[in-house]
């Protein structure tokens, strides 16, 4: 859905009494790009634009205290928010079906930033 239509929305839903104008402005803030609650708590910092979605990919980070190897399926679990066990049980089980748990493991491992400390 394209920001328009979502700004569209928001102003409807505004008119309509739906939202306060503080709620307004803040999901305004949201959509445009601004760092708005949900969005402005990274442990590191970092200031996501764009939508939710590509906030929290932006947001992901390689754990340094829950670690295996790489840091990779405990920095999963922080953003996510399950328990880190799960997360590398399924790479382990994507790892017997033509290896690509490993595949997606050291790509992650590759692109995905350290946290800071």
């Amino acid at each position: 859905m394209s920001d328009s239509i979502e700004l569209d929305k928001l102003a409807e839903l505004h008119q309509r009494g739906v939202l306060t104008a503080e709620e307004f402005a803040r999901a305004k803030e949201r959509l445009l790009g601004g760092a708005g609650p949900a969005l402005s708590g990274s442990a590191s910092g970092y200031r996501a634009t764009g939508n939710a979605a590509t906030g929290g990919i932006n947001e992901l980070r390689r754990s340094v205290d829950d670690r295996w190897i790489g840091g990779v399926c405990g920095g999963i679990a922080k953003l996510t928010g399950i328990e880190s066990w799960l997360c590398r049980l399924l790479l382990t089980v994507l790892a017997l079906f033509a290896g690509s748990g490993v595949l997606v493991y050291i790509l992650l491992w590759i692109f995905v930033p350290e946290q800071e400390v």
